[in-house]
């Protein structure tokens, strides 16, 4: 907000507890008489939603347990750096993990630009089903196609993205034992990447995506660190300039 320019509030979980000693509708009230914008990272989907409804200037979701479309803006952005503006269209988008927020809205905005998405998880990880009827939706209309696997192996044969998340989110850590033996062969390591699709025009045909933080039971260094393949550092970058671009075009500029 600063290199735009602007003045941000921060307010964190030590400054405002949202919907606790204040209802979320007094909350955005009071908010959209101090600011141009309001930028809500939240645990509940809903507080975003009560937020917005409330709210007399535009809400953004920064992340919510259901969406995190920042996330998903910033991907595209880095797949379009890669492939080339419009170079998405028919490429498979391999997702590797489990099946959250930043699935949902990474799906949604691929199989928009003509992608085909492929998605495994483990049994009991699977994505919400009413956002992947959503997905299944866009991707009749633009061209794309889901397809949902519990094996990995299939989701990556001949991709050229494949993606994995942390799979310990937030107020998941008592689940990590747990975690760590249901996702047991879902590691993205040189042998998955291998099964991408070849180089295309001098560049790695098959990249890889992480939004971060990353731990090594997800992804393993030889990947996370290859100079051809990894597109992290650019992808998280790319969090900042998309997210001007959000907060700009929101407030007509």
């Amino acid at each position: 907000m600063a290199m735009l320019g602007g003045h941000a509030l921060f307010l964190g979980p030590q400054d405002i507890q949202l919907g606790v000693n204040e209802s979320l509708r007094d909350t955005a009230a009071v908010l959209s008489r101090f600011n141009s914008l309001i930028l809500a990272r939240v645990f509940a989907h809903p507080d975003v939603q009560m937020l917005a409804k409330h709210s007399s200037v535009p809400v953004i979701n920064a992340l919510s347990d259901l969406y995190h479309p920042l996330q998903a803006l910033a991907d595209l952005l880095t797949l379009e750096e890669h492939f080339g503006e419009g170079g998405m269209e028919g490429k498979v988008l391999a997702w590797v993990g489990d099946g959250n927020n930043v699935l949902h809205d990474l799906a949604m905005g691929a199989v928009r630009l003509g992608m085909h998405v492929r998605v495994a998880c483990p049994e009991g990880y699977e994505p919400d089903a009413e956002v992947m009827k959503k997905v299944q939706g866009h991707a009749q209309r633009k061209g794309g196609s889901l397809m949902m696997t519990r094996d990995p192996m299939a989701a990556v044969e001949g991709a050229n993205v494949v993606v994995t998340d942390t799979w310990v989110s937030m107020g998941q850590e008592e689940e990590y034992e747990k975690r760590m033996r249901d996702f047991e062969g879902f590691q993205v390591n040189k042998a998955m990447m291998e099964k991408g699709a070849g180089k295309e025009g001098g560049k790695a045909g098959c990249v890889f995506l992480h939004c971060l933080p990353r731990h090594p039971e997800e992804v393993t260094d030889e990947v996370f660190y290859d100079e051809e393949r990894s597109l992290v550092f650019p992808e998280a970058e790319n969090r900042m300039w998309t997210v001007m671009a959000v907060m700009l075009s929101l407030v007509g500029k």
